[in-house]
């Protein structure tokens, strides 16, 4: 039982479990298909039982199996409540605060960090650039910068701004006729990517990027036009905009923590002076600096 109850058993138990393979659960947990393999053997060697029935297309759980990957989910769970409580009873601002944002936003983020180490050099700040929702609720992350209509729900959010959203090209372009670059199927969250979908023919598009950007490079280099946010395609000389900014695409600027974490000294610091600092560009996000 010792090695079931092991956080590293939990999390490949709960991964086999919402995956349904071994190497999809093992990418999941950053260990290679061999070690996940002898670690499930080792787990069910020392239970004495089979959790999970292999089959060429996925591993099956076992009625164990499937207790196990509840309990695992549940204690996972709790561990990362526990963590999350205790992380709130910081009183002082030091310590680490890890930040998620989208590439879109380290032009800005990266100043406005290297200026609040100035301010807290106690706090040290890890950023981890992804195009995707982390679940804060697990502890991905302490605070997130996303753009979206509206926020999460369960999440203490703040809303910096307006996301203006428009069409950019290298040089003059027809949106009725001039090929397109599209966000892929990772980014169908954004509005930019059902505005397409809903408006731009498939054979258009000659290219699909999971980053926007990708997007901006690709179409700075002349492959066709990209939606673009406002800061994002304003402050690249080589693209000019195709069109005002798309009400279908408009979003805000949210910033993200977690209900446990929102009184610990250095997350509501950092809340605090990036909520600041981000609204003087209000101008750039909202497509009124150009």
């Amino acid at each position: 039982m010792q090695s079931l109850l092991a956080p590293d058993a939990l999390h490949l138990l709960r991964e086999i479990g919402r995956a349904g393979t071994l190497a999809a659960a093992a990418r999941a947990i950053g260990i290679d298909h061999s070690s996940a393999y002898r670690r499930l053997g080792t787990i069910e060697r020392r239970l004495g039982v089979r959790l999970f029935e292999r089959a060429r297309d996925g591993y099956a759980p076992t009625a164990a199996g499937e207790l196990a990957i509840s309990t695992a989910g549940r204690v996972l769970e709790e561990l990362a409540t526990l963590d999350r409580q205790l992380a709130g009873r910081d009183l002082l601002p030091r310590g680490t605060v890890r930040v998620t944002l989208p590439d879109t936003l380290l032009d800005i983020m990266v100043p406005l960090v290297a200026k609040f180490a100035t301010v807290f050099p106690e706090i040290a700040i890890e950023l981890a650039t992804a195009n995707a929702f982390f679940t804060l609720a697990k502890r991905d992350a302490d605070v997130a910068l996303r753009a979206a209509a509206t926020p999460p729900d369960g999440l203490v959010a703040r809303r910096i701004c307006g996301i203006a959203t428009a069409l950019y090209a290298a040089g003059a372009a027809d949106p009725a006729a001039s090929p397109f670059v599209a966000p892929d199927d990772t980014l169908a969250h954004l509005a930019s990517a059902r505005w397409i979908a809903q408006h731009v023919a498939a054979e258009r598009i000659v290219l699909r990027a999971n980053s926007l950007n990708a997007l901006r490079l690709a179409a700075g280099a002349g492959l066709g036009i990209a939606a673009l946010p406002c800061f994002v395609g304003d402050r690249d000389a080589r693209l000019v905009r195709c069109t005002k900014p798309i009400p279908e695409m408009a979003s805000s600027l949210w910033l993200l923590t977690h209900p446990d974490l929102r009184r610990t000294a250095r997350v509501r610091a950092f809340v605090d002076f990036a909520g600041r600092e981000l609204a003087t560009h209000k101008a750039a996000f909202e497509g009124s600096a150009a």
